[in-house]
């Protein structure tokens, strides 16, 4: 059986913690991705052992399976430190998982959090981890897109991390459409067969016919347009406001951060999870931080991390 890629995220943040954590606790264990000297201690404080992974060799009881990345040097393992050598093996954990995928023989890549400012201060341009897969899986950016599930929503984002005013600049009906596509199709492996999709407007109540701009007759709607036209159950544009209280749909499309993230977080909060869609390698990372503050003292609450392994292992569920 093939099995998941569990990223352990920033190593000084509580990443290598709660990746141990879910993985004693996961009935078809993942495999873990880091470095062995950052998880030793802690498999050894759950009563497991590691092992190096190989690929077919099945779980044992007892034992943690590891790709060993070997990129942090120990003297840099400082939990709760914020650093650049750490920011740059998150970096390197995620790069050598997703290659490891697109190698084909495993259900997906699952990651403990990062810090953006630990990265950036390695000096690697970072967006989060949407732009990171594309680049690794040779995708075009526009057509990777993150999907934030929980609280009973699943919501896709056309647009992301970046000023307000240049998310909207960018948004156009074939950007809108791919996010609505790669929605659908991450819905179906969720195991909805014929998912329904919303489409928000740009605008309050979709731009009332005209009334407070044109953007959703010029972007949205023909989106939808296209979206319905390739046999997508798609409704829209609905104002985010009413098409979040109507019933029947499986997942939405949000134009631009906070339209998505704010009811997922409200709903879901830390428990919720953050896909990456449309690069073709099932890739899924936690919907909250590397909560440095309390890094390495066993308190970190690895619920998000078993909930996103979970993903990859369901069969029915039409919401999150």
């Amino acid at each position: 059986m093939s099995r998941v890629l569990l990223v352990i995220g920033d190593p000084n943040g509580i990443g290598p913690e709660i990746a141990v954590a879910a993985a004693t606790q996961a009935e078809d264990p993942p495999v873990l991705v880091g470095d062995h000297h950052v998880l030793a201690d802690l498999a050894a404080a759950k009563g497991f052992r590691l092992r190096e992974h190989t690929p077919g060799v099945p779980p044992e009881d007892g034992v943690l399976d590891l790709v060993d990345v070997g990129h942090l040097p120990p003297d840099e393992f400082r939990p709760g430190v914020l650093s650049a050598e750490a920011g740059a093996a998150a970096v390197r954990y995620v790069t050598e998982a997703v290659t490891l995928a697109l190698g084909g023989g495993y259900r997906g890549v699952v990651a403990c959090p990062h810090s953006e400012t630990a990265v950036h201060a390695a000096g690697i341009p970072f967006r989060g981890y949407p732009p990171l897969i594309a680049q690794l899986t040779g995708v075009p950016e526009d057509r990777v897109f993150l999907l934030l599930s929980g609280g009973g929503l699943n919501i896709v984002h056309a647009t992301l991390h970046e000023r307000l005013a240049d998310a909207l600049a960018r948004l156009t009906p074939e950007l809108v459409t791919a996010a609505g596509k790669a929605l659908w199709e991450t819905l179906r492996t969720f195991g909805v067969a014929v998912p329904r999709v919303g489409v928000f407007g740009i605008n309050p109540h979709a731009g009332e016919g005209g009334l407070f701009g044109s953007e959703d007759e010029r972007v949205t709607a023909p989106a939808v347009a296209s979206l319905v036209a390739q046999g997508i159950d798609a409704v829209g544009p609905t104002g985010a406001d009413v098409a979040l209280t109507t019933p029947g749909h499986d997942g939405f499309v949000a134009l631009y951060h906070d339209q998505g993230h704010i009811p997922v977080k409200l709903l879901a909060g830390r428990t919720s999870t953050a896909l990456t869609v449309g690069a073709g390698v099932p890739f899924c990372s936690v919907g909250h931080g590397t909560a440095f503050d309390i890094a390495g003292r066993g308190v970190a609450d690895p619920t998000a991390v078993v909930r996103a392994l979970g993903l990859f292992g369901r069969t029915k569920e039409t919401t999150a």
